[in-house]
């Protein structure tokens, strides 16, 4: 029920990242030519390719080592070099194993489409089927089967979500529950503005993770619909390396690699890097996609107790794809001259242009001071850039109105100029302290935190009518004026910061789960071609409760409560004070069922979700158009049940159910002179959705099949 709404933000001010200015896709290009190093070639290629014929170079056979010992620091080796007697008492001793990190700790639990552990879920390594919620993950190798080749189809077969399936390649809007996904990447935020929101390639991450319900307790402001959590690929102790090239419809070609291993004998610095480049037509005539992307890792762990893995990106769009839109008439439903061609173009050759590019740096600190201590620092600084100019195409011109309203001709439709230039900087850290213990028959695992995330972000937009097209005799070369008003010119700069603690009580086969979190959100807004300036200074509590029990025979029935939190931070209402945050609260059921021996989960869950302080558009006397007002609630209540894994010997499969029933459950009066207010999306029912693979093991080769039965249906809106 919260479809995405797209206020353009904008000003234009000089772009201030001068390390793209010289930069080209010829950098990413060359990383790609530079990277056919031995390895094995991987298919990956997108729904419709044609992958070339995967080739493998083998390393050469190395002499068996003799095992390397774990260290505490180079100090406590010599002493013990110095000391033989010590040494032979202490060698009976139980050494230390080295400390892997959290994310490669949640990683390794995964087989073929099951993963056991999700960071993102309890910012822990807990088992999911431990965790009281609804956590879906898509691993690696699910994506490498289904080939995705976006956000969208990574999410595709996850129970309760809900994506538009256009062509439109500037968004990919998710919504869970009813309501918008925030994305996250490695447990961070990734934020964003109207056009240029941060994008990741599939072909960099290790899994993606679903986390449906309110989520705020570890991440703050977020929508009560979840949060989607992308893992970035990291450097492994293991020397290996793809390259892959691909080909398809639309003069497709892409080419992958994905390199890595231990730069020293002792494993103490490791590496991994990733890249992927496309070049290709669209459906649509005269718009073309180009995207290059590379993402250096490294990992140095300087003794046992200590790792810190630097993340990095850079990303360039030169083209933005396909994002035309076509009236009605002509493509729905019938048009006076016939049905419009699906690569017509209805734009101007001179105003079509996308243009976007994305850095990021970070790193991912963990210490473990004993068996009970451990710290954590994450941080990620993000800049992006976008340059976006189109004519937009709009319905037929029409005349009348009302009863009376009919098209002119059914051959020239509106057209409208917009134009946005954006500049987004991002900084988000996450600091954590995790302490496990054990009092009486209770095992404790606390996690202590403190977050902050900054955002300053400023734009320009304009926007105006413009000419119009005949789809009979199109002129793609017109004489187009650029308005000299300025739509939209902003200067937003946001922050929030939030203290947290979780308890995870294990009595036996019982768990509990509790957190508690304080935020603290400031955002000043200014609008600089109106002169209003929004301030907004929001605290608010949240937290979560929940119970798991775990029978022996893999059934583990589950209850949780969780509420959420989210600032609005543009806009203000009829008496000129800001927007209220939005909050929700939802009270979830579930079990989920993992049999015994088996690389196979089944999970289930009912849910009742509510989300207050809903902005909904008002009317009557003396209010001006397209007025919002906070006055509603918005329920969701629903069912998904879902099954992932290997049930036989070379299968693997993922299905889902959900059904979801969304209402304005208040107020149910009359707010306006045209009745009670309307959701802007109507309730949707959704029917399974599988996808399967099946590896024909008594044969040299191997197939997949996919079967796939999806029903979505959208009532009459209920209040």
């Amino acid at each position: 029920m919260d479809c995405a709404e797209r206020d353009l933000h904008g000003r234009a001010d000089h772009l201030s990242s001068n390390i793209f200015k010289n930069t080209t896709s010829l950098l990413a290009l060359g990383c790609l030519l530079m990277a056919v190093t031995p390895g094995n070639a991987q298919n990956t290629g997108p729904s419709g390719a044609s992958t070339l014929p995967p080739v493998t170079v083998d390393a050469p056979v190395q002499r068996a080592q003799r095992p390397v010992q774990p260290r505490r620091d180079a100090t406590a080796r010599g002493n013990a070099s110095r000391r033989p007697a010590q040494q032979t008492s202490s060698s009976q001793q139980p050494v230390p194993s080295p400390l892997v990190g959290t994310a490669a700790r949640v990683n390794a639990g995964t087989k073929g489409f099951l993963a056991t552990r999700a960071s993102g879920a309890t910012k822990t390594d807990s088992p999911l089927i431990s965790t009281p919620a609804s956590v879906a993950v898509i691993t690696r190798e699910e994506m490498d089967v289904r080939r995705a080749q976006s956000i969208r189809d990574l999410l595709r077969y996850a129970p309760g979500i809900y994506f538009s399936n256009d062509t439109d390649f500037r968004f990919q809007n998710v919504s869970a529950r009813g309501f918008a996904v925030e994305t996250y990447l490695d447990g961070l935020r990734l934020q964003g503005g109207p056009f240029g929101a941060p994008r990741v390639d599939p072909y960099l991450l290790e899994r993606a993770e679903v986390i449906t319900g309110p989520a705020s307790v570890l991440y703050g402001a977020a929508s009560p619909g979840g949060i989607l959590n992308l893992v970035s690929k990291r450097p492994t102790e293991n020397p290996f390396g793809e390259v892959s090239l691909q080909t398809g419809s639309f003069d497709r070609i892409q080419g992958a690699f994905d390199v890595g291993g231990p730069v020293d004998k002792d494993k103490t610095l490791l590496y991994r890097v990733t890249g992927i480049g496309l070049d290709a037509n669209t459906q649509v005539d005269n718009i073309g996609e180009q995207r290059f992307s590379i993402a250096p890792a490294w990992t140095w762990r300087p003794d046992i107790d200590t790792t810190i893995t630097f993340l990095t990106s850079y990303r360039q769009d030169p083209k933005g794809g396909a994002f035309a839109l076509l009236p009605i008439q002509g493509t729905l439903v019938p048009g006076t001259f016939g049905q419009i061609p699906r690569n017509f173009f209805a734009g101007d050759l001179n105003y079509e242009t996308l243009k976007y590019k994305q850095a990021t740096a970070g790193y991912e600190f963990e210490h473990r001071f004993d068996d009970v201590f451990t710290v954590r620092q994450n941080l990620r600084y993000l800049h992006n850039e976008l340059s976006y100019v189109e004519v937009q195409p709009s319905g037929f011109t029409t005349t009348g109105a009302g009863a009376t309203l009919r098209l002119v001709n059914g051959r020239t439709i509106n057209r409208n100029y917009f134009s946005t230039n954006e500049n987004l900087d991002t900084f988000a850290a996450d600091n954590q302290l995790q302490a496990k213990f054990n009092m009486g028959p209770l095992q404790h695992t606390v996690l202590a935190g403190l977050d902050y995330q900054r955002f300053d972000f400023n734009n320009l937009a304009r926007f105006a009518p413009t000419n119009t097209l005949d789809i009979l005799a199109p002129n793609y070369t017109q004489n187009i004026a650029v308005p000299a008003s300025t739509f939209q010119n902003l200067d937003q700069h946001l922050s929030q910061r939030g203290l947290y603690i979780q308890d995870e009580a294990r009595l036996g086969r019982l768990t509990v789960l509790g957190g508690f979190r304080y935020d603290w959100a400031e955002g000043n807004t200014l609008a600089q071609n109106t002169g209003v300036r929004v301030l907004n200074d929001d605290q608010k509590p949240t937290g979560r409760i929940g119970a798991i029990y775990n029978f022996d025979n893999g059934i583990a029935p589950y209850v949780s409560y969780s509420t959420s939190f989210q600032p609005t931070s543009v806009g203000t209402l009829l008496n000129g004070q800001p927007y209220k945050p939005t909050t929700g609260e939802q009270y979830e059921g579930g079990v989920k069922y993992q049999p015994v021996g088996t690389n196979l989960l089944f999970t289930a869950a009912v849910y009742d979700l509510k989300r207050q302080n809903v902005a909904t558009v008002i009317s009557g006397p003396g209010i001006p158009p397209n007025t919002t007002a906070q006055v509603g609630e918005v329920s969701s209540r629903g069912f998904e049940g879902s099954v992932v894994g290997s049930p036989l010997p070379g299968l693997s499969l993922r299905g889902q159910y959900s059904y979801l029933d969304n209402r304005i459950s208040s107020p149910r009066t009359s707010i306006s002179e045209s009745g009670s207010p309307t959701p802007r999306c109507t309730p949707l029912r959704c029917g399974p959705t599988t996808w399967c693979k099946t590896d024909l093991q008594s044969a040299s080769a191997s197939a997949a099949a996919c079967v796939t039965f999806t029903r979505c249906t959208r009532p009459t809106p209920t209040t």
